[in-house]
């Protein structure tokens, strides 16, 4: 199954690109436009929004998932299947190991581009093993998210609108500009949302500096988000296959 999603990934090349390119340009268009005007502790700005920009990545890439459920749904693939011995679950986690393997590759673009612009870590091996655990918990958790949001779709368009709630996040979060710059109505919504330990975590990771709360904060939303999203995903698809 898991084959199978990373071929359909394949043949849809425009969706691809587009997921792999527009975070790519996000980070330019905030680097060379706005990052000379927004102050932040790290000496680059590139240092400082590389973890946001991440996020969102896989959060683009992540949406393929939920446009991919739908359409399994859609064409009558899912009775094939089922007619073959294949368990839903085996479907659904297909399509959730195949969006990790795309967000593994639009991550090393983004790392490799951060690099070539000045991005410089003083993570240790060890630091930069914990940021590629944290960052695929967090790949794995919204990706069976996005499989709920296939699941509750009617039409690839209506699951496209997924991406548009990830895409939010990372801005009303530390990704962009530190917190404590915020409104206060804001703030509070940037401080407390899933997204925020998640970029806090991966910057001290790879700049060698203590993570302190933020990293269990991370682990437990990352953990909470997947438990209630396989749940709900197993009960979505018995309703749908019944």
């Amino acid at each position: 199954m898991s084959q199978r999603s990373v071929r359909l990934t394949m043949r849809e090349v425009d969706g691809l690109l587009t997921a792999l390119i527009l975070p790519v340009l996000i980070m330019l268009l905030f680097v060379y436009l706005f990052g000379g005007a927004i102050r932040t502790p790290t000496e680059q700005y590139v240092d400082y929004v590389l973890p946001g920009v991440l996020l969102m990545c896989t959060g683009f890439v992540s949406a393929l998932t939920a446009t991919s459920v739908t359409r399994d749904m859609q064409e009558g693939i899912v009775d094939r299947f089922r007619s073959m011995g294949v368990a839903g679950g085996s479907l659904l986690t297909g399509h959730v190991v195949s969006s990790m393997v795309r967000c593994g590759c639009a991550s090393a673009l983004m790392l490799a581009t951060a690099f070539l612009i000045g991005f410089r870590p003083a993570a240790d091996a060890a630091g930069w093993i914990a940021a590629a655990g944290v960052l695929m918990m967090f790949v794995w958790a919204l990706s069976w998210l996005a499989a709920v949001f296939g699941l509750l779709a009617r039409t690839p368009e209506g699951a496209s609108g997924f991406s548009f709630v990830i895409m939010f996040l990372p801005y009303a979060s530390s990704g962009f500009v530190p917190v404590e710059s915020m409104p206060g109505w804001v703030r509070g919504f940037a401080a407390n949302q899933p997204v925020t330990p998640v970029i806090e975590t991966l910057r001290a990771l790879l700049h060698g500096t203590p993570v302190g709360a933020d990293g269990a904060a991370a682990v437990a939303w990352c953990a909470g988000v997947t438990v209630v999203s396989v749940a709900l995903a197993a009960v979505l698809f018995r309703r749908r296959t019944a």
